[in-house]
């Protein structure tokens, strides 16, 4: 999901048979994050999933409805990742917490576009223009929020820090996240994603000092 993948756009190899809409999904996963939602043509879907616009038409109304889909095949395929990830086997509920910001760094490898979030991505462009886009989109960022507010769960009863909730801890994660991705696409480098993992490292770390040496 987060290998490195070409920069450039070509008719890819036709998909077999009942594959056309996962490499339509496929398709649009990567060239949003390269280019964005509105320079990202129905064409260049087509294409670089290799399917004929008839194809793209049958599985989808629309582009947009395309978009609702792709947002939610996101959360299908990124899911397995994160689920069958190392920071799993901590027994200690904060300390997974770490391993998961750790992997989220690791994963923070090669051209931007290889590690940025569709869902992410895609929001930025239509929340004012897509209703049920955006909603879509948001589903996914808080459902994996959904995810991490189970781990902060976990680390609050055993560590119980005062002030804060998982929810909020979960949803400022993101927050740093989705952050990170934006100023590294400003700035051209992923320093400011690094930093932004780092530096919540260190406060969840304050935050828990009282009960986690």
């Amino acid at each position: 999901m987060f290998r490195a993948m070409p920069a450039t756009t070509s008719l890819a190899r036709k998909p077999g048979r009942g594959g056309a809409r996962i490499a339509l999904l496929d398709a649009a996963h990567k060239l949003v994050r390269l280019k964005g939602w509105t320079a990202t043509s129905v064409d260049e879907l087509c294409a670089e999933a290799g399917v004929t616009k008839g194809a793209l038409f049958h599985h989808f109304a629309s582009k947009e409805e395309l978009g609702i889909a792709a947002a939610q095949h996101w959360s299908d395929v990124t899911a397995p990742l994160f689920a069958n990830a190392d920071y799993h086997r901590k027994t200690d509920p904060l300390e997974r917490l770490f391993g998961y910001l750790d992997f989220r760094a690791a994963l923070a490898d090669g051209p931007l576009e290889h590690f940025t979030c569709f869902a992410g991505t895609t929001v930025q462009e239509i929340f004012a223009t897509s209703e049920s886009m955006r909603a879509a989109c948001g589903a996914t960022i808080t459902g994996h929020a959904a995810t991490l507010a189970g781990y902060f769960e976990a680390a609050l009863v055993q560590h119980r820090p005062a002030g804060v909730t998982a929810q909020s801890l979960a949803l400022y994660t993101q927050t740093v996240l989705q952050g990170g991705f934006v100023l590294a696409k400003a700035m051209g480098d992923r320093a400011p994603l690094l930093d932004g993992i780092a530096h919540l490292k260190t406060y969840l770390r304050l935050l828990f000092r009282e009960k986690h040496a």
